[in-house]
């Protein structure tokens, strides 16, 4: 059952793009991560709440335009990253305040065993840990116990026993029917939480093409060669992520290892530079110096330094500069008729 659901939801100001448009259909029972930094996730959860209005398109809640509800805090949790606490009072305290002031029926033992705080239930929050701080405010969330639960950055800066009981959290969670979004800058993180991972930047939002990587294939499987390569695999512990190489602004070799530089961060791929440089000629991708491959179309300028000396300069947030060989530099001039 469908429970959330953006619809061409986008967000301009003064001309310039805050939110590309996002359709995003989000199911009971499964969570979804949207792999965004800071700015762009705020934006996107102050419209899902109704502190903003979107520029075109809607976001719909179990199938109701949430402009044409009062509030959505009856149906959806929201956890921020900047949410306070009230320090001066201790765990159990806390969180049997929220009980009450939500109505809830939720057991405040259970919850307090969930988020891992059983031993430290009459402590003050003063006291605890910023992991345990964190552990608690997810607390607050499960007190709600809402159909939808949006969290921003769960696990930053946590340690490692708070990122495990986050996971297991979600995994319940999701056994409950519940349906989870969150935003998050850590694409490995995302990527270990569920398959349903997209990447949100000023200019698009795509959903991460996501392959488990199995250990055998059974007696007698056969193996189906691609006929035409479309994507290009990077790999994230036990996952591989495909990506449309259109996405790919350029590829450095470093230390025998080829990183995909793309928009939103830098992946490690499974093919080599000389590999890639075969397989991406047709894409449009040209070897501009023995360490890089650079996609053509990302290019901006081309830069003279000396004499001997050129550099590329790309159209990107960061305006990504990439050594350009002499012998590549007249090789160039001749593919663009200079």
């Amino acid at each position: 059952m469908t429970t959330l659901q953006f619809e061409n939801l986008s967000k301009t100001s003064h001309n310039t793009m805050l939110l590309p448009p996002i359709d995003i259909e989000l199911k009971a029972g499964e969570c979804y991560v949207i792999r965004c930094n800071k700015v762009i996730g705020s934006q996107l959860l102050k419209i899902i709440n109704k502190q903003e209005n979107p520029s075109t398109g809607s976001v719909l809640l179990f199938g109701e335009n949430i402009e044409n509800l009062r509030s959505v805090n009856d149906r959806i949790g929201f956890l921020y990253l900047d949410d306070a606490v009230y320090t001066r009072m201790r765990v159990k305290e806390y969180l049997s305040f929220f009980r009450k002031l939500y109505g809830s029926s939720v057991d405040i033992g259970e919850v307090i065993q969930q988020i891992g705080l059983r031993e430290c239930q009459l402590t003050k929050i003063s006291k605890l840990t910023f992991s345990q701080e964190r552990r608690l405010k997810i607390g607050r969330l499960l007190i709600q116990d809402q159909p939808v639960l949006i969290m921003e950055e769960p696990e930053q800066n946590v340690d490692l026993e708070t990122s495990l009981i986050i996971h297991r959290i979600i995994g319940e969670l999701k056994g409950k029917g519940k349906t989870i979004l969150l935003t998050t800058i850590d694409l490995e993180n995302a990527l270990a939480l569920t398959n349903y991972v997209y990447t949100l930047t000023d200019k698009s939002c795509k959903r991460i093409a996501v392959e488990e990587e199995n250990e055998e294939l059974a007696a007698g499987e056969d193996v189906i060669q691609p006929v035409k390569l479309e994507k290009i695999p990077a790999k994230i512990d036990d996952k591989i992520i495909l990506f449309n190489p259109f996405d790919i602004n350029f590829i450095e070799s470093s230390e025998g290892v080829a990183q995909l530089h793309l928009q939103d961060g830098v992946y490690p791929c499974t093919y080599t530079l000389q590999e890639l440089e075969e397989r991406l000629r047709a894409f449009g991708f040209f070897r501009c110096h023995r360490s890089y491959l650079v996609n053509l179309q990302q290019v901006k300028e081309v830069v003279t330094w000396t004499r001997n000396s050129f550099s590329l300069i790309l159209d990107d947030h960061s305006r990504s500069s990439v050594p350009l060989s002499k012998n590549r530099f007249e090789e160039l001039k001749g593919m663009l008729g200079l």
